[in-house]
């Protein structure tokens, strides 16, 4: 199947379920969706949006990156939302970080791991993850997570949705590496380049702005590492942070995987 669907101004957006597991089932297509933010979204792009049938949507973004960037939903959606209003008042933490940094790549691969090992452990991720779990296991129908550019918070709940239904650890990475291609990181660099430079009067190396806006395999593995070194294991994550007990793993085993 062919994992990436095409939206006018909806970047990075796919399907991340049709993968083995463990069991040897299988996670069913067209119930999990992932992408970056929705405020560009075209008439084509919300009227796409609405054939897909998804029930329920979670956005992951701070509500100043929500205030800023509105989302543009299909008219008469009754999708069930999922959001945080845990608000720190300040910009979001990447923003600040190209306005204050240098942009180097050493920087941004510098951020970006420290950004992982903060990300499963603040409040509004914790409450929106298991707001998320618990919605897996009552959805009937397809599912959609994303944040601003559907890479980091949403590449991270993937993720875990993955190791939950028994994805092997090479899936889950292809999947999560899959951004770098969805959004044609390379031939975008040197206009996100100059967009940075037209921001912060200050030039980006193309290391730098690939560095900061893509995916390595080592950020996710960050903040694995940082879950198992408090919590021991990713089970024990999804239990005792998230809440996602025996009982909802089985609920969402079967509504997702076949």
């Amino acid at each position: 199947m062919s994992r990436l669907l095409s939206f006018d101004a909806i970047d990075n957006f796919r399907d991340y379920g049709d993968y083995a597991t463990a069991a040897g089932r299988r996670v069913k297509p067209g119930r999990l969706y992932r992408s970056a933010h929705h405020a560009r979204a075209s008439d084509a792009d919300l009227a796409r949006l609405g054939t897909l049938g998804v029930c329920t949507l979670v956005d992951l973004r701070r509500p100043g990156e929500r205030r800023h960037q509105p989302s543009r939903r299909p008219v008469g959606s009754a999708c069930a939302v999922i959001e945080s209003d845990h608000d720190d008042g300040g910009e979001a933490p990447h923003i600040t970080f190209l306005k204050t940094s240098d942009l180097t790549e050493a920087s941004g691969r510098a951020f970006m791991h420290e950004a992982y090992r903060r990300l499963p452990h603040e409040a509004p991720h914790l409450d929106l993850f298991a707001r998320y779990f618990r919605a897996l296991g009552e959805a009937d129908g397809p599912v959609l997570i994303h944040c601003a550019a559907g890479k980091d918070r949403t590449g991270l709940l993937a993720a875990l949705t993955h190791h939950l239904l028994g994805v092997s650890r090479e899936d889950m990475i292809e999947d999560y590496l899959l951004t770098n291609r969805a959004v044609d990181l390379e031939r975008r660099a040197p206009d996100i380049a100059r967009q940075l430079h037209a921001m912060t009067g200050r030039k980006a190396s193309h290391g730098a702005v690939v560095a900061f806006l893509g995916v390595e395999a080592d950020f996710l593995d960050v903040a694995f590492r940082t879950i198992e070194a408090e919590h021991g294991s990713l089970d024990a994550y999804l239990e005792r942070a998230l809440g996602v007990h025996a009982a909802l793993r089985d609920r969402i085993g079967e509504r997702l995987a076949a």
